[in-house]
């Protein structure tokens, strides 16, 4: 592969986990925002489903980092995404309004990212887990993190599919570290 002299291209790299995170351990908020920012230190662009709990703090940490973060929303606009899906606007530079609620947000979200990153999670997160993992995506897991993340090494070993690319770690800094990578290899041309 030859270096690309389209210096200004980046890896997306989309952060999954739970908005609602009472059931996450203490210190996933943290780790989120550990994610975010060592997203951005890799010179790459932050993902969300511009939401509230794992995924805010991701977006929180990208910006913290001087990085860009990008949310995509399950609303048509701006008003339905404050005023009825009551989602933030806060730490995300663009917001990609699908209009196709959760569901059809998750498949945007994930197919947008060349890497997927699953922290404490709900069923959302399995369901954008899924996805990518349907799409064949490089897919990082943050062990430990709690919730339904904790379910998805059983879920890959009893679906029959092989392994797919899902790398796991307790550690975010190398988990982004080992995505990356996974994400360097599914490349025409290195950035």
């Amino acid at each position: 592969m030859k270096p690309s002299p389209h210096s200004h291209l980046k890896f997306k790299v989309c952060v999954s986990g739970a908005a609602e995170t009472g059931h996450c351990p203490p210190d996933a908020l943290e780790q989120a925002k550990t994610l975010g920012k060592e997203i951005v230190r890799h010179n790459a662009i932050l993902l969300t489903g511009a939401t509230t709990g794992f995924p805010f703090w991701a977006a929180m940490g990208a910006k913290e980092e001087g990085g860009i973060s990008i949310g995509f929303s399950p609303a048509s606009n701006e008003k339905k995404h404050i005023e009825d899906f009551k989602l933030p606007v806060d730490y995300m530079d663009m917001i990609v309004y699908t209009g196709f609620d959760y569901a059809g947000r998750n498949l945007f979200l994930t197919r947008a990212a060349d890497g997927i990153i699953v922290g404490c999670g709900r069923m959302g997160t399995l369901n954008e887990f899924t996805i990518a993992f349907e799409d064949n995506k490089p897919i990082g897991i943050l062990e430990g993190s709690g919730g339904s993340t904790d379910l998805i090494e059983q879920i890959v070993d009893k679906a029959y599919r092989g392994s797919g690319k899902v790398v796991y770690d307790k550690d975010p800094k190398i988990l982004v570290e080992k995505v990356i990578e996974l994400i360097r290899k599914d490349k025409m041309i290195e950035i």
